[in-house]
Order: structure tokens, then C-alpha cells, then sequence
């Protein structure tokens, strides 16, 4: 189990480079997967500071998730307004 949680930082790492390339589209639709990517990589993150137990990487996703799903809102709102 060991070894699982100590490979999980590869997987965290992908998602993250990947959400920041799609957040950084000018479509609102990739950027709100994205944001999604990004949450998803806060909880590998968050999983593996927990094994290894780097309290300041575990606190700083959180804070990251918190600013992630802020932008969730923002490409949410921004995606009704173009649709409507």
C-alpha cells in the first residue's frame, strides 16, 4: 500500500500540469474541466501530503481547492452568459 501512495505524487503532478494547460483556454468549457482536473489533483495532493505527512502541502490544498471551485462559479456563471 505503501508504494501506491508513494507513486500517487506522479498522477498528482500529471493533473496538475494538465488543468493548468486547460484552465488556461480561452473556451469556458475547458477551463471549467479544468478547474475540475485541478480539484481532482488537490485530493491526490491531499492524499499523499497525508502519507508522507507534509501538513503545509495538505493546508495548501485546501486553500487551492477553495480558490478552484471559486473558479468553478466564475466559468459556470461566465458559460450561462455566453449560452444565453
Amino acid at each position: 500500500m505503501d508504494q501506491w501512495l508513494d507513486l500517487m505524487q506522479w498522477p498528482a503532478f500529471a493533473a496538475s500540469v494538465i488543468a493548468a494547460w486547460l484552465v488556461g483556454s480561452s473556451s469556458p468549457g475547458r477551463r471549467n474541466v479544468g478547474f475540475w482536473v485541478f480539484l481532482f489533483s488537490n485530493v491526490l495532493w491531499t492524499v499523499w501530503g497525508l502519507h508522507t505527512q507534509a501538513m503545509a502541502l495538505v493546508a495548501l490544498q485546501a486553500c487551492l481547492a477553495a480558490m478552484n471551485i471559486r473558479g468553478l462559479f466564475k466559468t459556470d456563471k461566465e458559460e450561462s452568459n455566453d449560452a444565453g
